[in-house]
């Protein structure tokens, strides 16, 4: 049930708002139309949630936060579109995520997300779960972000580009094309500057898959191929499991073009 004590009186709520169990909201808070707030989810002081956003349980979101306002998008014309946050996602100070441009369209944040101070998160955008973005990243509009990815901060993703799991980005990075999964990349311009071994690990991929990325990783980025010969490649030499499909699922799908490796980088192993 609703706590009452837990929300400050000066906070503003929409009487077609949706609150669940155990919600806290700070003073000076605003909580638009049609909006949904999951159980045990904490709203600091001075944040404003607007209309049609749902948050899931247990989300922590801090003070001056702005969630779900509409897009700063030249094509949007008011129509209905939706926010959407997972579960456990914290959101700290001064974030914006705007929601999507396009009739029934969303923008969305998966589970157990951090998004640290000033991070901007624009229209129809989508991140995966465990995504941790930095301070004052941001991602233009459609980008996709997958699972368990690290953004360094003040780093900047270009609209439409895709970043594939377990990647890890450089701080202050601009990102292009997309940016291949379980590598590292820097620069600006960014490139490859190798795989993500320590991301790759900490996610619990199993020894015999992590040989095989880095095998189909040397094919893509250091044979001389085209991307469309490495994939044939790496098809007809690099054993399936569900990593390396992914891998090759995410590069037939790179409209973009993808990173390319930086030509210093000098193989160790």
């Amino acid at each position: 049930m609703i706590n009452q004590e837990m929300i400050h009186p000066s906070a503003v709520i929409s009487p077609s708002a949706r609150i669940g169990n155990n919600v806290k909201i700070g003073a000076y808070s605003v909580i638009g139309d049609e909006v949904e707030i999951g159980d045990g989810t904490e709203i600091g002081p001075n944040t404003v949630i607007a209309k049609w956003t749902t948050i899931g349980n247990e989300c922590k979101i801090f003070q001056f936060a702005s969630v779900g306002e509409i897009p700063q998008d030249l094509k949007f014309k008011g129509e209905e579109s939706y926010t959407v946050i997972g579960d456990r996602t914290t959101i700290r100070e001064g974030v914006t995520i705007h929601r999507a441009t396009g009739e029934g369209n969303e923008t969305r944040i998966g589970n157990d997300c951090l998004l640290m101070a000033y991070v901007h998160i624009a229209h129809n955008c989508l991140l995966g779960n465990r995504v941790i973005m930095s301070n004052l990243a941001s991602c233009a509009g459609h980008a996709v972000v997958e699972d368990r990815v690290v953004i360094g901060g003040m780093a900047g993703v270009h609209q439409f580009v895709k970043i594939g799991r377990n990647a890890m980005v450089g701080g202050m990075s601009k990102l292009v094309q997309d940016v291949v999964p379980y590598t590292i990349v820097d620069g600006h311009p960014a490139k490859v500057v190798g795989l993500n071994n320590v991301g790759i690990s900490r996610a619990g991929i199993p020894l015999e898959s992590r040989r095989l990325i880095k095998k189909a990783y040397k094919i893509l980025y250091r044979s001389g191929l085209s991307l469309t010969e490495a994939i044939a490649v790496i098809e007809q030499e690099v054993d399936s499991c569900e990593e390396v499909e992914h891998f090759l699922r995410f590069l037939r799908n790179a409209e973009r073009g993808i990173c390319r490796e930086r030509r210093d980088v000098v193989d160790t192993e």
